[in-house]
């Protein structure tokens, strides 16, 4: 995940091994309150939605919804990364004062998916004559991979626009450079997009294994194998670096190739270093990653996996002897119910899926992290995660069974209970209190995932493929798009 600016949830899940750079490239979380139970009472349960829905008037909202917030970003915040939903201002994500166009470059595909034609225009005409990437900055490679590269490749997909794969191609150029001057071939977690110097190579599992499918799709459409080649050596490194328990610690070291903790987790910063072994296949068919992919996930479901008060969970354990070694678990980690449904284990992906459901109903929302012991709040806020959502949307694809689809309706209606803002939808910073306490923060994600999301499993979208597929971990498609 992805999905996934991981490390400022390090603490709230009990894994604080790795030190955080100087500058982050995410807006820092407000400090965690105490956890639930420590002078605040349980909110009261939702029940679970059952009765019969009217999907297409859902679609239809979740429409209306997107239209109303861009609509409000173009007036306050176009061209900045992210609108501030309460005060109707904007901050930048990766540089400060330096605009990229983060939020256009998510929406791009979902507006296009949505058919909100004009305004995919708008963003298009943006991207056209105001994005460049010459820019003398760090970048963290991680982010700027899923989110910018992986927004113009799959705008690019649905509309086939020129400019969109040449800006992709330079961006990618750029990127690789964290690999290439890179040791082990691991790459750094920063790069110069303009000089192409590289620093951090204190990195995780997340920031080291989720290229493949971006670079590989780069290397699809320009017949150039040095993206995908780059990735993928990323992940044999590793990978032949695992444990006797054939278990990874989620710290590594880029320059050495050695860990840098000894905890390992299905959770940040580690998450979609799996899920992208298993999408390196399903994208390309390449049998090396889906035995690699295999090969961990086995240890995974053997070692980490337990039952607690009948709910399924998946604990962090020591990575060279087995030990559990804390019980909390970043909502973050709720994708891994959809990864393990995607993947043929369709028993272990819905029991998961359960568990998280159960915190749903408590809490209307998902709270950051949480003690699956107890189902306490560890870390009370809401980033407007994805998730939950794109499991109930994988599982519902892999079953058809619509009890996913009532979950996402519940995940959809609370996030517009809670979250809507005079400018749009925005984080909250508790979600026990009555009303839920909102901050004043739209991530760029939010465009690409959830609405994206939402609008497939509730509509019967005309410009996806239902059949075959493909959305990245940031919800960006590189097939199924039906031009």
């Amino acid at each position: 995940m992805t999905r996934r600016s991981m490390l400022g949830f390090l603490g709230a899940t009990g894994l604080t091994t790795m030190a955080a750079p100087a500058a982050l490239a995410v807006p820092p979380s407000p400090p965690a309150p105490p956890p639930d139970g420590a002078g605040a009472p349980a909110p009261a349960p939702l029940a679970e939605v059952t009765a019969p829905v009217d999907w297409a008037a859902v679609a239809a909202d979740v429409r209306n919804e997107t239209r109303f917030a861009w609509r409000n970003y173009v007036a306050r915040a176009f061209g900045h990364d992210q609108i501030k939903p309460v005060s109707g201002g904007f901050e930048e994500f990766f540089v400060p004062g330096r605009p990229m166009g983060l939020t256009i470059v998510e929406a791009l595909d979902t507006l296009w998916l949505m058919e909100l034609d004009a305004e995919l225009e708008q963003g298009l005409a943006w991207v056209r004559n105001n994005l460049s990437f010459d820019v003398d900055a760090p970048f963290q490679v991680f982010e700027t991979n899923i989110r910018m590269l992986g927004g113009l490749l799959s705008a690019f997909h649905c509309v086939g626009e020129r400019r969109l794969l040449d800006l992709a191609v330079d961006l990618g150029d750029r990127l690789l450079v964290a690999f290439t001057k890179s040791p082990t071939g691991i790459p750094y977690r920063f790069v110069n997009l303009r000089t192409g110097a590289v620093s951090n190579p204190e990195t995780n599992l997340a920031e080291t294994g989720t290229y493949i499918t971006e670079f590989g799709f780069l290397s699809r459409l320009t017949g150039d194998r040095r993206y995908y080649d780059a990735a993928k050596r990323a992940f044999q490194v590793t990978v032949e670096r695992r444990t006797r328990l054939d278990l990874l610690p989620f710290a590594i070291h880029a320059e050495t190739g050695a860990f840098l903790n000894r905890t390992a987790t299905i959770g940040p910063p580690a998450d979609s270093f799996y899920e992208y072994l298993f999408d390196g296949w399903k994208l390309f068919g390449d049998a090396e990653l889906k035995s690699w992919y295999d090969l961990l996930t086995a240890a995974i479901v053997r070692r980490q996996a337990e039952i607690v008060d009948g709910r399924l969970w998946f604990a962090q354990v020591d990575a060279f002897n087995g030990r559990v070694v804390n019980r909390g678990q970043s909502e973050l980690a709720s994708f891994y119910a959809g990864l393990l449904g995607e993947s043929g284990d369709l028993r272990r992906g819905r029991a998961y899926h359960d568990s998280w459901n159960a915190v749903q109903n408590r809490y209307g929302v998902l709270p950051e992290g949480i003690d699956y012991t107890t189902l306490a709040a560890t870390s009370r806020g809401n980033q407007l995660r994805p998730e939950f959502a794109d499991s109930a949307f994988a599982l519902w694809l892999a079953t058809r069974d619509e009890l996913f689809r009532h979950r996402a309706l519940t995940h959809y209606r609370q996030m517009k209970l809670t979250s809507r803002a005079r400018f749009g939808y925005t984080i909250l910073t508790d979600v026990t209190t009555t009303p839920k306490t909102q901050g004043d923060f739209c991530p760029g994600y939010w465009w690409s995932e959830q609405l994206k999301y939402y609008w497939l499993i509730f509509g019967n979208a005309r410009r996806f493929d239902y059949a075959d597929n493909y959305l990245s971990t940031e919800g960006n498609m590189f097939r199924g798009a039906r031009r």
